[in-house]
């Protein structure tokens, strides 16, 4: 077994004990522990009584996060004339037609978010097998398949983040930098719970959130409690 640095075992004895605590608590534990030479993601993962296999258990949306994410996104949008230009005015990393199909099908993805103006979806279409397993495939529920481009492009620049549950019903997502104020965080993270719980799906049966962790990227996770991190 690889020897464990002091960084990772100070962490670990800090986190030691500590289960089912206030967001706040959490906030301030990680942020004391996130002393890496980089500014490390805040990472949520919620785990969710859904069968996301089933249609009517499936959850997924998108939110705003009130102070960003704290992440430069790289926006590729799919789409013609007039609306092209609109999506490159609006500060779109790459855009084209199918210029980009042939370029996304030879394995470059250089993006971070995918839109695409309606009319470009036969050929986006083709790209399922590649933008689906991703989670970059564009679609119309959460506004990244519209003739907005520029609204589009500006959201996913500003902290908009999507989310879609995996096969094990959890949920993830970047909810801000180390580097934020802890009010910051706690208001992010706040905003991300209330977006999920929103979408609870109408075959959702029993408790709908079991379980909510949080964590940095070089660091243990924690979990918060969930009457304390759902507000009304």
């Amino acid at each position: 077994m690889a020897k464990l640095g002091k960084r990772t075992v100070a962490a670990r004895e800090a986190f030691a004990g500590k289960e089912n605590i206030t967001v706040e608590e959490a906030v301030a534990l990680i942020k004391a522990n996130a002393n890496t030479k980089f500014d490390e993601t805040i990472d949520i993962a919620m785990n969710l009584g859904i069968d996301p296999r089933h249609a009517d258990q499936m959850v997924r949306g998108v939110i705003g996060l009130p102070n960003g994410t704290g992440k430069d996104v790289r926006v590729a949008v799919f789409a013609r004339g007039p609306k092209a230009d609109e999506a490159t005015a609006a500060g779109a990393d790459v855009v084209g037609a199918e210029d980009l199909m042939e370029i996304v099908q030879g394995g470059k993805i250089d993006f971070d978010r995918c839109i695409a103006t309606p009319d470009m979806m036969p050929v986006v279409g083709r790209l399922g097998k590649v933008l689906g397993p991703r989670n970059l495939m564009p679609n119309p529920k959460v506004g990244t398949v519209t003739m907005d481009v520029a609204a589009a492009v500006k959201a996913a620049k500003g902290g908009e983040v999507q989310f879609k549950a995996e096969k094990g019903g959890v949920v993830h997502a970047g909810v801000g930098k180390a580097s934020f104020d802890e009010a910051k965080l706690v208001e992010n993270i706040r905003a991300f719970v209330g977006a999920v719980a929103k979408a609870k799906p109408t075959g959702a049966k029993g408790a709908y959130m079991t379980k909510i962790a949080l964590s940095s990227t070089m660091g243990p996770g924690v979990t918060v409690a969930v009457d304390n991190a759902v507000t009304e």
